[in-house]
């Protein structure tokens, strides 16, 4: 690192050492050598240690270190040790560094040093440190320096003419020039000035040159300007001085020839004449008033100062300073200050109505300032006044203050939030800001606007789209939701404006709008809309809303009607699926006319789809709109009824046909009319039905042509179908007619309401077949059914408890073989012997078990099995009444047979006791032993599973059934109670 140029702290002066100042090194005594030299060096010197030891330093080098008898490097200045390199910049073994510096001497100024520290061999590290004073080669350099720019830079050449030696030129290695040198002037711009020949010097020139040369001959003083094109370097002014000389003390004559080259002098001459001339111009021109002044007279000013002063052409000149005031209303005491603030600042400035404004009442406004430019003789300071018409600064400058206030009152009364943001914080927010956000002003300003959202990536997602719209459009707006102090969430209109466009630093102005209410109407409006739409979606009448540009909005079931989709329509007239008719209604071009809002019309006309289907369409057309006051909509309502048309000419022929039927059909047909219940038509099967001629029944109400029993059966069954909507469907059991010897019959009757319940001419269709015959082979085949089933059933169960017995041996065996796993072996076979009681209960009767013989097989099996005592009680009225169903048989009892198995395993002795109580319409089933539950025991916590009470929630059925388990005394009951459907409720016995 380099400290040239780099003014170092100050060195406080070193005082006078006379002789070496030495110590030792670390465990070893200085050389004789290194004191020596260091002694008799005139550098100074210094010699120390790692640690920052000074172990030695001479008189010179005591000079500069500025503190007596300083042992440590750290005593010294920093500025010091900088320049010596303590302590990072100490160089490593065998290696040395030189650094270059200004320290302030002890006589004042500064005093350039190079610093040359070197790293000696050996340990511990030890360095040699030599300063060397710089004085006497910046002494050289700056002379150097002087002479380069004063020959050089300066454009100066001198040369001497001696008659004995010729042309003797400052310039060293110059060579006489001889003739040439005669013909011009050595130059300081190098060897191209040196000799200037007639043939550069510029045309207009020449003059000034001949006369140069000519007093050059005549050995006459003179001075000549004269300009010269140079081929290096261009057109240069050259001034030549020719001085004669007596030269030795021989008396020898001669001359010196100096050349300067004042081309920057006289370019500048010749540029303030033009300045002169331009700002003479300026000042004639200007529409200030320009003065200047010369003590404490005005000396020159523009017509514009006169003008502005209603002064007359040339009777400015001389002004006094205090008439000058006086006439810009700055009198007495006002004028002496202003007087004296001129002298003290330099500048004086003051606004003043003329006096012919204030006596015409004109808003008329002039500005003078006084300017001190400077001192021109003793006594006579010089001054500047500029007078400028200040008018239309003034009135824009109360506009501006009269919007300042405007600006300051919107801002603080405006309802709106309005937020001066910078950098994403708040510089300033007024006081609707505050009531929209809940913070107080002072709580606002400074505030990140992150914190006025729900999180920071919420911000980010706001704040790029917002640098995207005010790139794009120079603003950006947008709905946004906000978080209020408490914590309630607000949506608010956000809008952004840059304060400068040009500067982003400058910040943006934001406004916010709550929103919130509107929002929340705007989303309730369209989640309606949404269910509007849904619903006519859902209809099955087509919907069509027409704008001025045709079909904007169709619903599902119109798409499906046109054959198409609503792009395809989307802004065609509705004619587009009109037929070919030319009055059709949809061509119709007067609706909007013609109809009022609410009202509708009704027609009925063909439509084409697009899949070219054609079909029928009763519709309606509503005109909506007019009263909102946007713009007007036709709705058209379309119904479907291509399929009713071909009903009704079905119908027509159905009519005909059934009528055909009714008459040949075997079957006994009757039409009653629902209200009195009279038969309007029947046919022979219905006359064989009421075993009486066809003329009796007709007109006649059943009671009138059917026995009693058999008539008011008949009626009751015409009421009931009357009022269903489904089809009612009996048996007529015909007794056998002893008069007619007619046999017992069985008629399969239906009875249908033709029309809905209630509406006039509602009529009963009868319709009757003999199935005497189909009945008896019926409950033949069902007998012989139920027969087979139950003799298959009770085969198939003795199977099964015949297997599941094999099963619990082959269990039993490897329980034998594997002792580890018996009791796992054994939980296990007692289940198989629990499901293979079921099964051996339901070999030996029929329909659903009972809950009591379940109950004893389980705990017999049980007993069996673990050779310990099980007492069953039975109490409560009728238990024979409870019964399981197939499907709960088996899980009910596999939960009967853990139950007691778990009482088996947590008791140490003691009678099980198992206990069926039986109630009105429900049974529980209890098993106790002898035992106490854990404290903390909760049969909830178990989680299911294969064994144990998990086992027990998982085989319970899932509705009817719960279990409980409780201590009650010294028992520990288990609680299995069972409801229907869990449980079926026979009649009793």
């Amino acid at each position: 690192m380099s400290f040239k140029s780099k003014l170092l702290p100050s060195l406080r002066a070193a005082p006078e050492s006379a002789g070496l100042v030495t110590s030792s090194w670390t465990g070893a005594p200085l050389p004789p050598e290194l004191l020596a030299l260091l002694e008799i060096n005139p550098l100074a010197l210094l010699a120390c240690e790692s640690t920052g030891r000074i172990a030695c330093a001479n008189a010179p080098m005591q000079a500069l270190m500025g503190v007596a008898d300083a042992t440590q490097l750290g005593a010294l200045s920093p500025a010091l040790c900088e320049l010596i390199g303590w302590p990072g910049a100490m160089p490593g073994p065998g290696q040395s560094h030189r650094m270059e510096g200004w320290l302030p001497s002890a006589a004042g100024g500064q005093r350039h040093l190079r610093a040359t520290t070197r790293a000696l061999d050996g340990a511990p590290r030890r360095w040699l440190v030599q300063l060397e004073d710089c004085k006497l080669e910046d002494a050289q350099e700056l002379s150097r320096i002087e002479i380069a720019a004063l020959m050089g830079t300066a454009g100066l050449g001198v040369a001497t003419f001696d008659p004995a030696r010729g042309w003797i030129t400052a310039a060293p290695g110059r060579p006489d020039a001889g003739e040439g040198a005669a013909d011009g002037a050595p130059g300081g711009q190098g060897a191209g000035l040196m000799s200037i020949g007639r043939d550069l010097v510029e045309p207009e020139s020449l003059p000034e040159y001949e006369r140069l040369q000519s007093a050059l001959r005549q050995r006459q003083r003179v001075e000549v300007r004269y300009a010269v094109r140079h081929r290096d370097m261009g057109r240069r002014w050259l001034l030549t001085r020719v001085e004669p000389t007596a030269l030795g003390d021989d008396g020898r004559h001669g001359f010196s020839v100096v050349t300067l080259d004042v081309t920057e002098e006289e370019n500048a001459r010749r540029r303030n004449e033009q300045l002169l001339q331009e700002l003479g111009t300026i000042l004639d021109t200007s529409p200030a008033g320009i003065a200047y002044l010369r003590g404490p007279r005005l000396a020159r000013c523009n017509a514009r100062f006169e003008a502005l002063l209603d002064l007359a052409p040339g009777d400015g000149t001389g002004l006094s300073m205090d008439a000058l005031l006086a006439r810009c209303g700055v009198t007495g005491t006002a004028a002496r200050q202003a007087l004296a603030t001129l002298a003290e600042q330099g500048s004086f400035e003051t606004q003043f109505q003329p006096a012919r404004a204030q006596a015409s009442g004109k808003p008329v406004w002039y500005s003078l300032a006084l300017r001190r430019a400077g001192v021109s003789s003793p006594g006579q300071d010089e001054a500047v006044a500029v007078l400028t018409d200040v008018t239309r600064l003034r009135t824009q400058q109360a506009e501006l203050e009269g919007l300042e206030r405007e600006r300051e009152l919107m801002f603080s009364l405006s309802d709106v939030g309005i937020v001066h943001q910078r950098e994403g914080r708040i510089e300033r927010a007024n006081q609707a800001m505050a009531e929209l956000t809940g913070h107080s002003q002072a709580e606002l300003q400074g505030l990140p606007l992150a914190e006025l959202y729900e999180d920071e990536r919420v911000y980010q997602h706001h704040l790029a789209q917002e640098k995207r719209d005010l790139a794009l459009h120079g603003r950006a707006r947008g709905e946004r939701r906000i978080r209020r102090r408490d914590g309630t969430e607000l949506w608010v209109q956000v809008s952004h404006r840059p304060v400068d466009a040009n500067d982003p630093t400058a910040g943006a102005i934001s406004s916010f709008v709550s929103v919130d209410e509107r929002r929340r109407a705007r989303e309730s409006l369209l989640a309606q809309a949404d269910r509007t739409r849904a619903i006519l979606d859902s209809v099955l009448v087509g919907i069509v809303t027409l704008g001025e540009k045709g079909i904007e909005w169709m619903n599902r079931s119109a798409r499906r009607m046109f054959g198409g989709e609503l792009s395809d329509f989307l802004g065609q007239p509705i004619s587009v699926v009109a037929s070919a008719e030319a009055d059709h209604p949809l061509r119709r071009t007067d609706w909007l006319a013609t109809l009022q809002e609410g009202q509708a019309e009704t027609f009925e006309c063909r439509l084409v789809g697009r899949d070219g289907r054609t079909f029928w369409v009763v519709g309606n057309a509503v005109v909506t709109g007019l009263d909102q006051g946007g713009g007007q909509q036709l709705t058209f309502a379309l119904l479907d009824i291509e399929r009713r048309r071909e009903a009704e000419n079905q119908i027509t022929q159905a009519r005909t046909s059934l009528q055909r039927i009714i008459e040949t059909a075997p079957l006994a047909i009757a039409l009653f009319d629902a209200n009195n219940q009279q038969v309007l038509q029947l046919n022979q099967m219905m006359a064989a039905f009421a075993r009486r001629p066809a003329a009796e029944i007709l007109g006649r109400q059943p009671a009138l042509w059917l026995p009693g029993p058999e008539a008011a059966a008949l009626s009751a069954d015409l009421h009931r179908a009357q009022e269903a909507a489904d089809t009612l469907r009996r048996e007529l059991h015909r007794a056998a007619d002893p008069e007619s010897g007619e046999p017992g019959q069985v008629w399969d009757m239906r009875i249908v309401s033709l029309v809905d319940p209630g509406e006039a001419g509602a009529q009963l269709l009868l319709v009757a077949s003999d199935v005497t015959e189909q009945r008896a082979a019926d409950e033949a085949r069902l007998e012989a059914a139920i027969a087979q089933r139950e003799m298959l059933v009770k085969e198939v169960h003795h199977r099964i408890k015949n297997n599941l017995q094999g099963v619990a041996g082959l269990l039993q065996q490897s329980a034998q073989r594997t002792p580890a796993a018996g009791p796992a072996i054994a939980e296990a076979v007692s289940q198989v012997h629990a499901i293979a009681q079921v099964h051996g209960l339901q070999v030996g009767m029929t329909g659903p078990l009972r809950v009591r013989g379940v109950m004893e097989a389980i705990a017999q099996s049980v007993q069996r099995m673990f050779g310990r005592q099980i007492e069953v009680e039975v109490q409560g009225p009728a238990p024979h009444r409870f019964a399981l169903t197939e499907a709960d048989s088996i899980p009910v009892a596999l939960t009967v047979n853990e139950l007691l198995t778990n009482a088996i395993k947590h008791s140490e002795g003691g009678v099980i006791v198992c206990r069926m109580i039986c109630g009105e319409a429900e049974v529980s089933l209890c098993v106790l032993n002898p035992g106490r539950l854990a404290p903390d025991f909760s049969l909830a916590q178990i989680p299911s599973g294969i064994s144990g009470l998990g086992l027990v929630r998982a085989l319970l059925p899932r509705k009817g059934a719960t279990i409980s388990l409780t201590q009650e005394g010294e028992a520990v009951v288990a609680r299995l109670r069972l409801v229907p459907p869990a449980v079926a409720l026979l009649e009793p016995l």
